[in-house]
């Protein structure tokens, strides 16, 4: 009997870039022609990851796991963005990303984040093994990966349309950042149901008007 191939990653993989496409249009229409440098935002979003997890020796660490994977999740939304302009979105990418997460190589995190940010600078492009590097090492799963995305990148669109840009949005709600709103939202739902995102986002709409009527 031949083997049924597991497409699922693939799935997963194939709805994230079409929803990081249809959010950098939404920053920008021709994005793609417009040569951001993902890369710098790769190296900056790992300082703020690691400020998450704990670094600083002289005070009691405190480490925001669930912050962290939001952070990896944000570097991932601009990996993202520099392999769907490379036209290096596929299967082979599920499949490596994948098989990478499997890999047994357990680095420390701290040193796996700054590979990735040192991977960043010297090569100007996205590292994708340096990534999945720094998932393995937290841990943080493809699944887990895939539903926080979608949940942040329904956040990163809420931010758009509300005034980001512009500077007039407000990121802090009843005393509490928005990301953490969202983790909040994300325990309550379910990912599998195909109206995730939707669910996602009018969650976030009435938390926002909530803070307004306050």
């Amino acid at each position: 009997m031949a083997k049924v191939r597991d497409d699922s990653a693939w799935r997963q993989l194939a709805a994230m870039a079409e929803m990081q496409g249809r959010h950098n249009r939404l920053v920008h229409p021709q994005w793609a022609s417009q040569g951001h440098e993902y890369y710098r935002a790769v190296w900056v979003e790992c300082a703020e990851l690691l400020d998450h997890f704990g670094w600083k020796w002289w005070k009691k660490p405190q480490a925001d796991i669930e912050q962290a994977k939001l952070e990896i999740v944000d570097i991932w939304h601009f990996g993202l963005s520099e392999l769907i302009r490379a036209n290096q979105v596929n299967r082979e990418l599920a499949a490596r990303l994948k098989s990478a997460l499997s890999n047994q190589d357990q680095q420390d995190f701290r040193l796996a984040v700054e590979r990735l940010a040192l991977a960043s600078l010297a090569t100007r492009q996205f590292d994708l093994d340096a990534f999945a590097a720094v998932m393995r090492s937290l841990p943080l799963g493809f699944d887990e990966l895939y539903r926080l995305y979608i949940g942040k990148n329904v956040l990163n669109a809420f931010r758009q349309k509300h005034g980001y840009k512009e500077g007039s949005y407000r990121k802090r709600w009843q005393g509490r950042e928005d990301n953490e709103h969202l983790m909040d939202i994300l325990r309550e739902l379910d990912s599998n149901e195909a109206d995730f995102a939707e669910r996602v986002s009018r969650a976030l709409a009435e938390r926002y008007a909530a803070a307004d009527s306050s």
